[in-house]
């Protein structure tokens, strides 16, 4: 018995939506089997030693905006990265389509998603730069210059 076009749709559609989240879940089991490829780094002059993921969670989809005393200004590489796909997989635990619909509903209470960057060397020299700022960077970029306060 053949299927009708629409059903084939929806068998597509549903389809695709497991290969998208078994993808997600992959990613997450990828990076706590192989620990932090990922750091953030915060100025070198904060006071801040870490950061917990619920506290990262909060900066990032910017309900807090400060740690303790510290003002934090939180950092995004720009577009489809594959590093802030990961980012926003394994850290804030949404996936693009969520994460977008978070924005366009914090937008009408005048909330704006964090700065973005093109680069993470740009990322690096903001940081260095800017006191308070903090964004992601590859473990290996990691140096005297900034400090580590978490990792994915």
């Amino acid at each position: 018995m053949a299927l009708s076009k629409r059903r084939r749709s929806c068998i597509i559609l549903l389809f695709g939506a497991l290969l998208m989240k078994a993808l997600f879940v992959t990613i997450g089991l990828v990076v706590a089997l192989l620990g932090g490829q990922y750091t953030l780094i915060i100025s070198k002059k904060s006071g801040l030693s870490s950061l917990s993921t619920q506290q990262v969670k909060d900066l990032f989809l910017q309900k807090r905006h400060f740690i303790g005393s510290q003002r934090v200004i939180p950092l995004n590489l720009v577009g489809q990265h594959e590093s802030r796909t990961l980012f926003e997989s394994s850290v804030l635990g949404m996936d693009r389509d969520r994460l977008n619909n978070y924005w366009v509903k914090q937008h009408f209470e005048g909330i704006s998603p964090p700065l973005t960057q093109g680069s993470f060397e740009s990322i690096k020299a903001f940081v260095q730069t800017v006191e308070g700022s903090l964004g992601y960077v590859p473990s290996s970029m990691v140096d005297s210059n900034v400090k580590a306060v978490y990792e994915f």
